[in-house]
C-alpha cells in the first residue's frame, strides 16, 4: 500500500502538467484526473531519417494513447475502490497503475527529450560540465550509456538521471514501464527500448537505434530538467 500511495502521488503530481483535468468521484472519493495525450512539439516526420515518422506517429498515437487511456481507466477504479473502501482492489490496481501511468509519464519525458536534428545542439553550461565531470566527456557518456541500455533485458528505458542525495549525474535503466523516480532519481533524458520505438526502421539491431538517437537529442530540455532537478 504504501508503494501504491507514493507512485500514485507522484504520478499525479509529476504528470499535472500534462494535460490532467480534475473529474467528479463517488462521494466520499478523491477526485479523480484524466490525463490527455499530449501533443508532440514537432512534426511525426521531423526527426527523419534518425527515427523515421511511421514509427513516430505509431509510438505517439497508438501506444502512447493507449496507456493515457488505461492509465484513467485504472484512475476511475481507483477512486471507486476508495469510495468502498476496497482494500484488496487498491492493492491490486498497483500494478496498472504503475504500468500505464508509467507509461504516459516516460512517453511525456521522451518526446520533449527529442527534437529535429536541425535544432540540435551539444549540451552546454553547467550540464556540460556536469557530464564531462562524471564520464570525461560527452562521447564517454554515450558510450556508457548506449552498452548500459543495448544491455536492458526485453523492454524498459535507458536514462540520464540527477541523484539528488549524491549531487550527481547517473546512468539508470528501468524495466518496461517503471517510473525512474521507483530509484529515486530524477529523469533528464530518457530513451525508450522497447521494440515499437525502433524496430520497423532497425529491425532488431538495438545498438544502432541507440547510435542514430544522439542525431536528435534535445540537450536544451535535458539542460532545463538538470536546473530544475538541482533547484527542486
Amino acid at each position: 500500500m504504501a508503494l501504491l500511495a507514493s507512485c500514485r502521488r507522484h504520478l499525479l503530481s509529476s504528470l499535472g502538467p500534462l494535460g490532467a483535468s480534475s473529474r467528479g468521484a463517488l462521494p466520499g472519493a478523491r477526485a479523480a484526473s484524466t490525463f490527455a495525450l499530449p501533443d508532440l512539439p514537432y512534426d511525426y516526420g521531423a526527426l527523419q531519417p534518425h527515427i523515421s515518422g511511421e514509427i513516430m506517429e505509431l509510438h505517439h498515437s497508438k501506444h502512447h494513447a493507449t496507456y493515457v487511456a488505461n492509465f484513467n481507466k485504472a484512475l476511475e477504479e481507483l477512486a471507486e475502490a476508495e469510495a468502498k473502501k476496497d482494500a484488496a482492489k487498491l492493492i491490486t490496481l498497483q500494478g496498472a497503475l504503475n504500468f500505464n501511468g508509467g507509461g504516459h509519464l516516460n512517453h511525456s519525458i521522451f518526446w520533449t527529450n527529442l527534437c529535429p536534428s536541425k535544432d540540435w545542439a551539444p549540451p552546454s553550461g553547467e550540464l556540460a560540465a556536469a557530464v564531462e565531470a562524471q564520464w570525461g566527456s560527452l562521447d564517454a557518456f554515450i558510450a556508457k550509456f548506449n552498452a548500459s541500455t543495448a544491455a536492458v533485458q526485453g523492454s524498459g528505458w535507458g536514462w540520464l538521471a540527477y541523484n539528488k542525495t549524491a549531487g550527481i549525474l547517473e546512468i539508470a535503466a528501468t524495466k518496461n514501464q517503471d517510473p525512474l523516480v521507483l530509484q529515486g532519481l530524477v529523469p533528464l533524458l530518457g530513451v525508450d527500448v522497447w521494440e515499437h520505438a525502433y524496430y520497423l526502421q532497425y529491425k532488431n539491431k538495438r545498438p544502432d537505434y541507440l547510435k542514430a538517437v544522439w542525431n536528435v537529442v534535445n540537450w536544451k530540455d535535458v539542460a532545463e530538467r538538470y536546473a530544475a532537478a538541482k533547484a527542486g
